[in-house]
Formats: C-alpha cells, structure tokens, sequence
C-alpha cells in the first residue's frame, strides 16, 4: 500500500497519462475529420466554372490548325516524356475530326484520329483507335472535362487506364489541357499540354 505521500505524484502522473492519451486521440480524429471535409470539398465538376469566360465551345476552337506542346510526369512529379502535336480539325455539321500528329522528345512518333459528335446540353462524345469504348465530355463555362478508358502502349504491352481529362481555355486562342491517369483507382501520372491556335 502506497503512502499517503505518494498518492499525489502517482495520481498526477496517471491524469498526465490520460489525458496526453486523450490529447492525441482527438488530434487524430481532428485531422481525419479535417481529410474527410476537404475530400468531401474536393469534387470538381464542369459546373464549377459555369461563370468563367471565354466559353469553350469545342467545335469553334478545334477548327483549323491547333499546335500543342506538352509532358507526361510519373506520380513522382518526375517528366518522363515531351513532346509537341499537331492538330488538323474539320467539322462537318454536328460531327469533328481531329487527326494529331505526336513527336516525342525521344524521336518516335504516333498519330491519333478522334471523331468527335456533338450533343445537346454542351456534351460531346468521341472515339479513337485506342480508346476504349467512347469518351464522354461535358463543357461549362471556360472548361470541358472528358472521361475515358485510353489503350496505352507500354513497350510490348497495353494497358488500361482511367484518363480524366481537363480542358481549360484561356482566350481564343490559347487553352490548357490536363489529364490524371489511373487504374484500379490508383494514380498514375499526368499529361499537361499547352495549345495554341493558328
């Protein structure tokens, strides 16, 4: 049995005890409310920039000659390839072609073809060789996000991946195009571009 002496000090190290403990489970849940309310914040839609001039109306702007420059970055942020494109757009009613033509900082080439359909309500739809399926694009305000499943050639492999694709445009004739690339939900790098109209 403890003296009535001790009984003080021992008492007041355990309330420390406690409450330290108490301390650190409230930060803890503090900071997984606070990580809760941002990503709950964080769902971006077309809609946010309703009110952002210019509007980007696709078949105005990618009409004619668009030259590109952009980069693929790892989600390290490291830049794992440049490259510039160039872009040839017709439209033909509701109906666009766009044919790009890719060189890479490393010399190789690729060509890609989209068609693109117009729909009612500022949506779009388009397809390519190595597009899965079609993409589905929503434009509002200054911005224009598509979504699809892109057939990415990796060496001798394909794979794939989820593109979230975000076109911003900046006057008539400059836009920024960004894209985050997934697959099973994890992240897997971005493709930034700069566009400029001729």
């Amino acid at each position: 049995m403890k003296s009535l002496s001790t009984r003080p000090a021992f008492f007041i190290r355990f309330l420390s005890s406690a409450l330290s403990y108490l301390h650190s489970m409230l930060k803890a849940t503090a900071i997984g409310l606070c990580a809760l309310l941002v990503s709950s914040c964080a769902s971006v839609t077309p809609d946010t920039y309703k009110a952002e001039k210019p509007t980007l109306v696709l078949e105005n702007y990618f009409n004619g000659i668009v030259d590109g420059w952009g980069m693929f970055q790892d989600r390290s942020g490291q830049v794992i390839k440049r490259f510039t494109v160039v872009m040839r757009c017709t439209w033909t009613g509701d109906t666009g072609v766009l044919d790009e033509d890719f060189t890479y900082s490393d010399g190789t080439k690729e060509k890609r073809i989209w068609t693109i359909k117009r729909l009612g309500n500022n949506r779009y739809i388009g397809t390519a060789s190595d597009v899965v399926g079609q993409a589905d694009g929503q434009a509002s305000g200054n911005a224009l996000q598509w979504n699809y499943t892109l057939a990415l050639k990796v060496g001798e492999k394909t794979y794939d991946v989820k593109m979230n694709d975000w076109m911003y445009l900046v006057d008539e004739k400059v836009l920024i195009n960004r894209a985050a690339m997934s697959k099973f939900g994890v992240h897997l790098g971005d493709v930034t571009l700069s566009f400029t109209k001729r």
